[in-house]
């Protein structure tokens, strides 16, 4: 069962997240647009409110949650029900497929991962941002992680975990960027957003469709 319940019954919570934490936003924002090629078509799964689908020009998108889907509709975006393991769309549909700050709450991730490679075209991309389980911040939210709204089934993932599920997918040809190289309540300006993981706690995956 899709882990819809919190975000359902706290949505405008998630949305004061963003504004809470406006620089985090920003660079978490920052590093998945390095790896997004502007103008082709595609679409975010697991679109939440839009907060990454918006800004970046993403115009299509599927997420479980009703109230959610409501926050995304209402900044321009087409939002489909659906589930990661279950796309609505054809083969060979999309150019990149978007994935942020949702692999830790899908119920099957090889499942969703093979979705994705589906629908994407030939040499498609499919670009993923997480928090690190292996970071600071990953293991502040697996330690907290019993009294967390949203994180509470939630399963975290490495970096490392996540690309070797990848690979077996079938994707190749991966670049990184990652950021977050602090406490959040320390992120007051801009954080940098570099190449490569390990450091930063949020990490953006991008892979190739052979």
């Amino acid at each position: 069962m899709p882990k819809t319940v919190p975000f359902q019954k706290y949505a405008d919570r998630y949305e004061k997240w963003f504004e809470k934490n406006q620089r985090v936003y920003e660079a978490e924002l920052k590093a998945v647009k390095s790896l997004l090629s502007e103008g082709q078509y595609g679409m975010e799964i697991g679109v939440g409110t839009g907060r990454f689908a918006a800004p970046l020009g993403v115009k299509i998108g599927v997420e479980p949650s009703g109230r959610m889907r409501k926050f995304a509709q209402k900044r321009g975006i087409k939002v489909l029900g659906g589930v990661a393991e279950k796309l609505p769309f054809k083969d060979s549909t999309f150019k990149f497929v978007l994935m942020v700050t949702t692999v830790c709450f899908v119920d099957d991730i090889e499942k969703a991962f093979k979705e994705a490679y589906r629908v994407l075209s030939k040499g498609g991309r499919f670009i993923i941002g997480l928090v690190d389980r292996n970071s600071s911040l990953g293991q502040i939210y697996s330690k907290d992680q019993n009294n967390s709204l949203f994180y509470k089934e939630a399963t975290f993932y490495s970096v490392d975990e996540v690309l070797e599920i990848m690979k077996q997918t079938g994707f190749n040809d991966f670049s990184f960027r990652q950021t977050i190289f602090r406490k959040l309540s320390e992120i007051t300006k801009h954080e940098t957003v570099k190449a490569g993981y390990g450091a930063g706690s949020f990490v953006v995956i991008r892979g190739r469709k052979k």
